[in-house]
């Protein structure tokens, strides 16, 4: 039997995992922009994000399991985890804006949710893996990618996606709020607009965008456990720093950056490693240019 070797070389093996990185790319705009616009209304980082992921992937999985399509499924995950979002926002994070806490005081307290959720998440549905439901996965050859059925709908619906916040930001009233309160919320509420409203739609927005991305995450990469979300969730935070935190945009700029380099890096290096490619790259940004590579002036 004659053993196949890898060549370095071979164009083809990078523009394969480029494709790859599309996909990643995709799983990491839908979180990241949710989070940068989270951030840019609060001025305080959710690290609790990854354990937002895992709880919506939960929560479709509940709906999946009794015979509810997986796509379907996927929107019930990322509308539940809209409601804890805000029902978290309403109980116990507003308790401490309104006493004026510093942000490093906020960050703690996001720390010790993320420890909760975890523990909440492990006690409810277990340490076992569990997988969807879901029709077998179909290959298609789309010029230099191989992509699966599956994966093409998760890039689709982060187009979709990312079109819908570019038309929330640019032309609704709740978008223009949202950019005014990232700017100077004190100037916002000074001008009529209701922020804490704002503050409410902006969490349900980040909690349904991070439930999608872990319904599509689970879906990628085929089961999920109860730490599955936190330990993308890095990477999650090295595409919105790279991105420029607090920037929509930037942060979808940081995802594809970061998704695809890290495919790409897998087929060069032990796959095992990606992750630290990306940490290596934000070490630079932070470096050489700390407010994001894709930054600008404002915000949002």
């Amino acid at each position: 039997m004659t053993m196949m070797h890898f060549n370095p070389f071979n164009p083809f093996i990078y523009l394969n995992a480029a494709g790859f990185g599309l996909v990643t790319a995709s799983i990491l705009a839908l979180c990241a922009i949710g989070l940068t616009l989270q951030f840019g209304v609060t001025n305080y980082i959710n690290f609790a994000i990854g354990s937002f992921l895992t709880i919506g992937a939960y929560f479709a999985w509940m709906v999946n399991s009794h015979g509810l399509n997986i796509w379907l499924a996927m929107i019930v995950g990322g509308l539940g985890t809209a409601v804890l979002a805000v029902i978290l926002n309403m109980g116990i994070m507003q308790q401490f804006v309104r006493r004026n806490y510093p942000v490093l005081f906020m960050l703690i307290v996001m720390f010790g949710l993320a420890l909760i959720l975890q523990n909440v998440t492990l006690a409810i549905w277990g340490s076992d893996f569990k997988r969807y439901t879901i029709a077998t996965p179909h290959q298609f050859n789309l010029g230099i990618f191989k992509l699966t059925d599956q994966q093409l709908v998760i890039i689709g619906v982060a187009l979709v996606i990312m079109l819908g916040v570019h038309l929330l930001l640019t032309y609704t009233k709740i978008g223009k709020a949202m950019r005014a309160m990232s700017d100077n919320p004190t100037l916002a509420r000074n001008c009529g607009i209701d922020t804490n409203l704002v503050t409410n739609i902006t969490w349900a927005l980040s909690g349904f965008l991070a439930g999608l991305a872990g319904v599509v995450l689970a879906i990628n990469i085929t089961t999920i456990q109860p730490s599955f979300g936190d330990d993308f969730q890095f990477v999650i935070f090295a595409a919105v720093i790279v991105g420029g935190i607090g920037r929509p945009y930037g942060a979808i700029a940081g995802a594809a950056l970061i998704g695809i380099v890290t495919e790409v890096s897998a087929a060069l290096i032990n796959s095992s490693y990606k992750n630290d490619v990306a940490f290596a790259i934000l070490v630079l940004v932070l470096l050489f240019r700390p407010q994001g590579i894709f930054a600008t002036e404002g915000k949002a």
